[in-house]
Protein backbone atom coordinates (compact mmCIF):
# COMPACT_ATOMS: atom_id res chain seq x y z
CA UNK A 1 0.00 0.00 0.00
CA UNK A 2 1.12 3.79 -0.89
CA UNK A 3 0.34 6.93 0.76
CA UNK A 4 -0.87 8.35 -2.28
CA UNK A 5 -3.37 11.57 -1.56
CA UNK A 6 -6.13 11.40 -4.15
CA UNK A 7 -7.55 15.28 -4.76
CA UNK A 8 -11.22 15.74 -4.31
CA UNK A 9 -11.45 17.91 -7.31
CA UNK A 10 -10.88 17.16 -11.02
CA UNK A 11 -8.62 20.62 -11.08
CA UNK A 12 -6.75 19.83 -7.74
CA UNK A 13 -5.83 15.94 -9.86
CA UNK A 14 -5.01 17.75 -13.41
CA UNK A 15 -2.71 19.57 -11.46
CA UNK A 16 -0.98 16.65 -10.54
CA UNK A 17 -0.78 15.19 -13.92
CA UNK A 18 1.01 15.94 -17.42
CA UNK A 19 -1.14 16.14 -20.00
CA UNK A 20 -0.63 15.00 -23.40
CA UNK A 21 -3.07 15.55 -26.30
CA UNK A 22 -3.66 13.33 -30.00
CA UNK A 23 -5.08 12.28 -33.08
CA UNK A 24 -7.08 9.15 -32.10
CA UNK A 25 -8.17 6.44 -34.13
CA UNK A 26 -11.62 4.80 -35.12
CA UNK A 27 -15.31 6.36 -35.23
CA UNK A 28 -15.74 10.09 -35.25
CA UNK A 29 -15.01 11.01 -38.75
CA UNK A 30 -12.80 13.92 -40.52
CA UNK A 31 -13.21 15.27 -36.68
CA UNK A 32 -11.07 12.57 -34.62
CA UNK A 33 -8.75 12.54 -38.08
CA UNK A 34 -7.92 15.67 -37.80
CA UNK A 35 -7.75 17.01 -34.41
CA UNK A 36 -6.57 16.08 -30.95
CA UNK A 37 -9.30 14.72 -29.42
CA UNK A 38 -7.86 11.58 -27.18
CA UNK A 39 -6.21 12.20 -24.18
CA UNK A 40 -3.31 10.83 -22.30
CA UNK A 41 -2.93 11.82 -18.40
CA UNK A 42 0.40 10.99 -16.52
CA UNK A 43 0.28 10.97 -12.85
CA UNK A 44 3.52 11.92 -11.42
CA UNK A 45 3.32 11.02 -8.64
CA UNK A 46 2.08 7.51 -8.80
CA UNK A 47 3.28 7.11 -12.15
CA UNK A 48 -0.17 5.72 -13.60
CA UNK A 49 -0.64 6.36 -17.02
CA UNK A 50 -4.36 6.51 -18.35
CA UNK A 51 -5.63 6.98 -22.08
CA UNK A 52 -8.81 7.83 -23.52
CA UNK A 53 -9.76 8.33 -26.81
CA UNK A 54 -13.88 6.69 -26.90
CA UNK A 55 -15.45 10.24 -27.27
CA UNK A 56 -15.33 12.80 -30.14
CA UNK A 57 -14.68 15.16 -28.25
CA UNK A 58 -11.46 16.06 -26.15
CA UNK A 59 -13.41 17.56 -22.98
CA UNK A 60 -15.37 14.29 -22.69
CA UNK A 61 -11.99 12.32 -23.27
CA UNK A 62 -10.29 14.14 -20.30
CA UNK A 63 -13.34 13.79 -18.06
CA UNK A 64 -13.52 10.05 -18.23
CA UNK A 65 -9.48 9.82 -18.52
CA UNK A 66 -9.69 11.58 -15.11
CA UNK A 67 -12.57 9.42 -13.33
CA UNK A 68 -10.76 6.31 -14.63
CA UNK A 69 -7.75 7.56 -13.07
CA UNK A 70 -9.31 8.27 -9.79
CA UNK A 71 -10.76 4.21 -9.86
CA UNK A 72 -6.86 3.34 -10.45
CA UNK A 73 -5.52 5.35 -7.68
CA UNK A 74 -8.24 3.97 -5.44
CA UNK A 75 -6.99 0.49 -6.17
CA UNK A 76 -3.72 1.33 -5.71
CA UNK A 77 -4.15 2.54 -1.80
CA UNK A 78 -6.30 0.29 -0.86
CA UNK A 79 -5.41 -2.07 1.76
CA UNK A 80 -4.82 -5.98 0.55
CA UNK A 81 -6.27 -8.89 2.65
CA UNK A 82 -3.58 -11.25 2.92
CA UNK A 83 -4.16 -14.64 2.79
CA UNK A 84 -4.37 -17.05 5.84
CA UNK A 85 -2.46 -20.42 4.84
CA UNK A 86 -5.14 -23.73 6.33
CA UNK A 87 -4.51 -26.86 6.21
CA UNK A 88 -5.48 -29.44 3.46
CA UNK A 89 -8.79 -31.54 5.28
CA UNK A 90 -8.21 -35.27 5.35
CA UNK A 91 -11.01 -35.78 3.34
CA UNK A 92 -9.59 -33.73 -0.19
CA UNK A 93 -6.29 -35.36 0.91
CA UNK A 94 -7.97 -38.91 0.54
CA UNK A 95 -9.89 -38.21 -2.42
CA UNK A 96 -6.57 -36.63 -3.80
CA UNK A 97 -5.23 -39.96 -3.69
CA UNK A 98 -7.70 -41.96 -4.94
CA UNK A 99 -7.62 -40.20 -8.11
CA UNK A 100 -3.57 -41.00 -8.27
CA UNK A 101 -4.15 -44.66 -7.60
CA UNK A 102 -6.78 -44.28 -10.44
CA UNK A 103 -4.78 -43.15 -13.19
CA UNK A 104 -1.75 -45.27 -11.90
CA UNK A 105 -4.07 -48.67 -12.87
CA UNK A 106 -5.18 -46.58 -15.82
CA UNK A 107 -1.55 -46.53 -17.14
CA UNK A 108 -0.31 -49.37 -15.66
CA UNK A 109 -2.99 -50.94 -17.93
CA UNK A 110 -1.52 -49.92 -21.11
CA UNK A 111 1.44 -51.40 -20.62
CA UNK A 112 3.09 -53.97 -22.60
CA UNK A 113 2.19 -57.18 -20.41
CA UNK A 114 5.39 -59.01 -18.99
CA UNK A 115 6.32 -62.33 -20.67
CA UNK A 116 7.11 -63.86 -17.27
CA UNK A 117 3.73 -63.86 -16.05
Amino acid sequence: MTDIRIPETDEELLEECDVDTFCSSGKGGQNVNRRETAVRLRHRPSGLTVICQQERRQYRNKQIALSRLRIRLKNLTRRRRFRVPTAMPRGVREKILEQKKHISLKKKARRKPDLDD
